[in-house]
């Protein structure tokens, strides 16, 4: 569709924009060509920031790319701003056409100018962090499917990557929140949500030791599974399933596993039966395997 997009300033249209017939929605959505507009001070430097300081000090995070920023709208969440390259007008309008939150228009040079990087999906937006949860709250809550809760704890997990991998399975099968120990990444870390599909802003996170995981699980009757390599282990295909009470399914990270104070402290432990010459599998494809074997649909 067609649109046709002004500076609210200067009143300057965009021939590029210009609508053909009478039912074309008129956007009024900027056009910025500078980058040292200070509208674009949330995007700045954003390959810097990433790693020097922007984990959980921040009060906003950064969406990438059109499917990601469609999930963003759908999750409710306040938006800071959206930025579009102006080939993206068009197939965003749809989804874009009732947020509130400011639209700007800039080339996508303007925006690699900003952000220190190539974005070529030519889609970027903050937002306001969500709040983190406690346990006990999400604990509390009944189930939106009526089966007694799933927790997938992760410890030491710091890979952007394989985090959003597995926030993106864990949406796909019904686990009712991420629980990370303090030494693992930053949920709202741009490539996190990116490689997630967006799909952690609908996850409740919740920050804890694994101890205090341990014992609030048991305080609600529930128990806890630790996920290991260990061919030693029984196979979780023989692991019976408690029918009541939470489930915590205990992930390690992708080099080291799971500490051994962590693996004696869960209840039970299980291995994914896998061909005996290979070693292991990516922990993040061992907790998609981990969420559908244990996942009990509707």
């Amino acid at each position: 569709m067609p649109t046709r997009c002004h500076d609210r300033g200067e009143g300057v249209e965009s021939d590029r924009h210009q609508p053909t017939d009478k039912n074309e929605v008129v956007h009024d959505w900027p056009m910025i060509d500078d980058p040292a507009d200070p509208r674009l001070v949330d995007y700045i430097g954003l390959t810097d920031r990433d790693i020097v300081r922007r984990h959980e000090t921040e009060q906003f995070f950064i969406a990438e790319g059109p499917e990601v920023v469609r999930r963003l709208v759908a999750s409710g969440l306040p938006i800071r701003s959206i930025v579009l390259a102006p080939n993206r007008v068009d197939d965003m309008t749809a989804t874009l056409i009732d947020v509130t939150a400011p639209i700007f228009i800039a080339e996508r040079a303007v925006i690699s100018a900003v952000a220190g990087f190539d974005l070529h999906r030519g889609v970027i937006a903050s937002a306001a962090r969500p709040p983190l949860v406690s346990l006990d709250e999400v604990l509390s809550r009944p189930t939106p499917h009526g089966r007694p809760h799933r927790l997938a704890v992760l410890e030491g997990l710091n890979d952007h990557e394989n985090l959003g991998a597995i926030a993106r399975s864990a949406r796909a099968f019904e686990i009712d929140a991420l629980v990370l120990d303090p030494t693992c990444a930053d949920p709202y870390y741009r490539r996190t949500i990116r490689v997630s599909m967006g799909e952690i802003l609908f996850l409740p996170i919740v920050r804890s030791t694994i101890a205090d995981v341990l014992a609030a699980v048991r305080r609600h009757g529930g128990s806890s599974l630790a996920l290991t390599p260990d061919r030693s282990a029984p196979s979780l295909t023989d692991i019976q399933l408690p029918s009541d009470g939470p489930l915590a399914l205990v992930f390690g990270s992708e080099g080291f596993g799971l500490d051994a104070t962590t693996l004696d402290a869960c209840d039970s432990r299980a291995r994914i039966p896998i061909a005996h010459d290979v070693d292991s599998l990516n922990v993040g494809h061992a907790a998609a395997v981990a969420f559908a074997f244990t996942h009990r649909p509707a």
